[in-house]
């Protein structure tokens, strides 16, 4: 989805602490009245803690963890299932999916702040109601108001129009039909048209949790800053890009971990079942603080996580083979306790084109043919040994594993590798190498120099190469752009670059999501490529009305006939995620819709510290 120098600053700061200095430490972790610290390494810098801001997953990482949504998943339930989280029961649905009835648990409180007066702050219906309207303010330039607006909340985008056209501020207090608190406790959801998965996005506290409006007008425009939430934890420190620390909401309520494992969990981690043995009927969050790190290298996360100074850590791509060959824990790690997950994922690993770009845009039959040419040299297979370690499957559709409607057997022109197709549909359409210097020009003889956007980090690096590769072998020359992900990220979004790669998390048992990344109206959202078909467009909104089943199936499929025939992305891979848990870890197992589990978590300190 939608991703980012630590308490490690790299390599270099592994070597300066020594040995005896990290044992020391770990000995003091393992006082009794040490808190249990949760260390967790991000590879990308985080952006801000604003909900309505947010897009990036590293973000919403931490913000998920501080603010609360109505619902939440199950998190050791396969399939996936919702439950309450705020809520009391779950939510009143009408039989045409256009009208949600929320009842709010009473006694939920905030996390407290200098913003509520030195008084408990309760969570009410009100701001929830607030929370959403940000979205739909001007002033916030939400990049997530795709998720709202093709449900047609009614009298919300009015109410935007409003604002946007008269120039003036926002009207939070004007009532609309489609979001209204009915008293203290309960909130009304009313929309246009029928959306029978609407629920899904009231699951998603990083983006729809519940926001206090005292706090974000008390910090204006630095609100992303101040996060002031209900959830477990609560903001303690933040250096940018280099340290996120949180600690327990002592304002949370009482919760106790009290949890039923999905039996093909317990098939592939054994261990769970100890695990849930030792951890029921305690109360949560299991951990006082969670420190996060940001290392954007891989071997400097791995040689960190080797010497215990990180609890849990995703398996870096161009580690892989050290740590989990031919996908399976290597037998040294296994000796010491560690424990390995392997996760699929529902998820995209993709690049664009922008179709508004002169060189690599536009709808014209050269324009097409130049970008099916580059998705035919692009060898999938090579992607996935070389980058992933085969911890990955070929993308045939925007469909994704664990999602309505994927099939292990489509094999579509989206997931298509054919070098000497590309070269022919590039001779076909003029593209030809004029002078003799082993490169093609266009079909108009200027020079044909692709641009594709990364981040300076070595696994970017190593896929440029590959890409490099890839296109160098139909005499197609591409360069290469070089920002920090943030600032890659804006200007994406402003439609500056030609050419960007990145994955998308899907947080549904859904795929509707990637399939609104080419739904005209998200341009400047979640439709990098600017992508803009009416007929495309006519389609994603019919399917959205839909309850799943074959007639909804059809539409899909359509949409992904579509994006083959004009490929303004380049769909690679579905990810199965590798995460590795140090021995002192107890009760991790990674969901494929959601990062909200440190609460779930718990670290013994005693066993850290026996390891020094």
């Amino acid at each position: 989805m939608h991703g980012r120098r630590g308490f490690l600053a790299g390599a270099g700061a592994l070597g300066s602490v020594p040995l005896a200095a990290r044992a020391q430490a770990r000995r003091q972790d393992a006082r009794a009245d040490a808190p249990r610290t949760l260390r967790y390494p991000f590879e990308i810098a985080e952006t801000t803690f604003d909900p309505a801001a947010i897009q990036d997953g590293y973000s919403r990482q931490i913000t998920g963890h501080i603010f609360e949504a109505p619902l939440e998943y199950d998190y050791y339930a396969r399939p996936a299932r919702l439950v309450p989280c705020t809520l009391a029961a779950l939510p009143e649905a009408s039989a045409d999916f256009r009208s949600f009835t929320l009842r709010l648990r009473p006694g939920i409180l905030f996390a407290d702040d200098p913003a509520f007066g030195g008084q408990p702050r309760e969570l009410v219906a009100a701001d929830y109601v607030y929370a959403w309207k940000r979205l739909y303010d001007p002033r916030w330039k939400s990049p997530m108001l795709f998720q709202l607006e093709p449900s047609r909340l009614l009298g919300l985008d009015e109410l935007r129009q409003q604002a946007l056209k008269s120039r003036t501020p926002f009207d939070y207090d004007r009532p609309v039909d489609g979001l209204r608190a009915l008293d203290r406790y309960t909130l009304q959801i009313r929309l246009a048209e029928p959306a029978p998965r609407f629920v899904f996005l009231l699951a998603d506290a990083s983006i729809f949790g519940a926001v206090a409006r005292e706090v974000v007008e008390r910090y204006g425009d630095r609100i992303g800053e101040h996060p002031v939430g209900t959830g477990p934890f609560r903001l303690l420190s933040w250096k940018r890009s280099s340290r996120i620390v949180l600690e327990r909401n002592p304002r949370y309520r009482e919760r106790r971990w009290d949890f039923a494992i999905a039996p093909e969990l317990l098939a592939a981690q054994p261990l769970l079942a100890r695990d849930a043995r030792a951890l029921r009927g305690r109360r949560l969050p299991l951990v006082d603080r969670v420190e996060v790190g940001i290392i954007e290298e891989g071997q400097p996360r791995w040689l960190s996580f080797s010497q215990g100074e990180q609890d849990l850590m995703r398996v870096p791509n161009e580690m892989a083979t050290l740590i989990a060959p031919g996908r399976r824990l290597a037998p040294f790690l296994a000796q010491r306790g560690v424990r390995l997950n392997r996760t699929p994922m529902a998820d995209v690993v993709l690049s664009y084109f922008n179709m508004e770009h002169p060189l690599v845009g536009g709808y014209t039959p050269e324009k097409v043919a130049l970008r099916r040419a580059v998705s035919l040299a692009f060898d999938r297979a090579e992607f996935a040994r070389a980058i992933f370690n085969d911890s990955a499957v070929r993308a045939q559709s925007p469909l994704a594993p664990g999602t309505f409607g994927y099939d292990p057997a489509l094999r579509s022109a989206l997931g298509e590798s054919n070098l000497a197709r590309a070269k022919a549909l590039l001779d076909t359409f003029g593209y030809l190498d004029r002078d003799g210097d082993g490169w093609r020009e266009t079909p108009q003889g200027e020079p044909l120099v692709l641009e594709m956007s990364a981040s300076p980090s070595q696994l970017d690096r190593k896929q440029n190469e590959q890409m490099r590769r890839f296109l160098t072998a139909v005499g197609v020359r591409i360069e290469f752009r070089i920002a920090q992900w943030p600032e890659l990220l804006k200007q994406s979004l402003a439609g500056k670059l030609m050419m960007w790669g990145f994955s998308w998390q899907l947080g549904e048992p859904d795929s509707d999501l990637l399939f609104g990344m080419a739904y005209g109206p998200n341009r400047e959202q979640s439709n990098d490529a600017r992508f803009a078909l009416p007929e495309y467009d006519r389609l994603y909104e019919a399917q959205r009305r839909l309850p799943d089943g074959p007639e909804r199936l059809a539409l899909l499929q359509q949409m992904t006939r579509l994006l083959a025939a004009y490929m303004p992305y380049l769909l690679y891979l579905h990810r199965v995620r590798l995460d590795v848990a140090q021995p002192w870890v107890a009760g991790y197992a990674r969901n494929p819709f959601t990062e909200v589990c440190w609460h779930l978590i718990d670290v013994d300190p005693a066993a850290r510290a026996a390891v020094a």
